[in-house]
């Protein structure tokens, strides 16, 4: 079999399958756990700040009217106000990303957390100035208190004093 075939057919395996592979592997030839664990390291740590920033920006400003309204007004439990759906919306848009923080710190990779902190707040900054999306009207704070939750959920990981003074410098409106 031809090694085309064969690297088509790995990069065609699901998550579980190719996890399933690469454990199997390093089990049955040990000497491959080195290159395995550098090769995690260097694509774990290949995060870019600005694409950080980008997918806040898209994920925050993809949200419109539509998602409003169905999440507010009239329900079968009573009345949910529009700018507490607003919130919520938002909130569960920009979660994920802070999971992510938390994830590289138990992986130990510092500072692929502070990259993803420092893209989360260049996110939001982002939105705050240049949202087109009509439910931005309803989240007026949103951005400004979201940023020191984040700020405050990746100081949890205890970063270094300079760390956090590059991560503040940012927040503050230094290196935009």
């Amino acid at each position: 079999m031809s090694n085309f075939k064969v690297m088509d057919f790995i990069s065609k395996l699901d998550t579980d399958e190719a996890r399933r592979v690469l454990v199997t592997l390093i089990k049955e030839n040990s000497s491959c756990i080195k290159k395995a664990y550098d090769i995690a390291i260097k694509i774990a740590a290949a995060v870019d700040v600005n694409e950080i920033m980008d997918d806040v920006f898209g994920a925050l400003d993809n949200l419109d009217m539509d998602d409003l309204s169905s999440r507010s007004g009239r329900t079968r439990y009573g009345y949910v106000e529009p700018s507490d759906a607003a919130w919520e919306l938002f909130e569960e848009k920009i979660q994920p990303f802070i999971d992510e923080i938390m994830r590289n710190y138990k992986r130990e990779l510092p500072d692929v957390a502070k990259a993803y902190c420092i893209g989360i707040v260049k996110g939001l900054k982002c939105y705050e100035k240049s949202s087109s999306s009509d439910l931005a009207d309803w989240l007026p704070d949103a951005p400004g208190e979201c940023i020191y939750t984040v700020v405050e959920e990746w100081k949890k990981g205890n970063p270094s004093d300079a760390d956090i003074a590059e991560v503040m410098d940012v927040v503050k409106g230094g290196n935009s």
